[in-house]
């Protein structure tokens, strides 16, 4: 149950970035849904050979290519999807920032206080 509400939550916001910036096209939230989806199965599989492959430069960078990697993602995310189009590089960078925090935030206010 909390894989679906996290995937809800993301496919929200996702959808509501899109209507923020300017170089992320998400028609409908049908298609947001996909996306969380996809998201989900990139960072699953993909995304932990991605971080292997590069450690040396993120050890380098002190981590901060951990935030290419994921804008990698969102551009394998936009390749993989018809309704999906992120302009370019940079506007896949802001979203997958942007993405991650406001999606982190609004996940907190859903996790149960123990």
């Amino acid at each position: 149950m909390n894989f679906i509400i996290r995937l809800f939550i993301t496919a929200l916001v996702a959808y509501g970035l899109s209507t923020f910036l300017t170089g992320v096209h998400i028609p409908d939230f049908k298609d947001a849904l996909i996306l969380a989806l996809v998201l989900a199965l990139l960072n699953t599989f993909i995304k932990p050979i991605l971080v292997i492959l590069t450690f040396p430069i993120t050890i380098v960078t002190l981590g901060l290519f951990l935030f290419v990697i994921n804008a990698i993602i969102i551009l394998l995310a936009d390749n993989f999807l018809d309704g999906i189009r992120v302009d370019s590089f940079w506007w896949a960078l802001l979203f997958s920032l942007l993405l991650s925090a406001v999606s982190s935030f609004a996940q907190s206010l859903f996790d149960k206080k123990e």
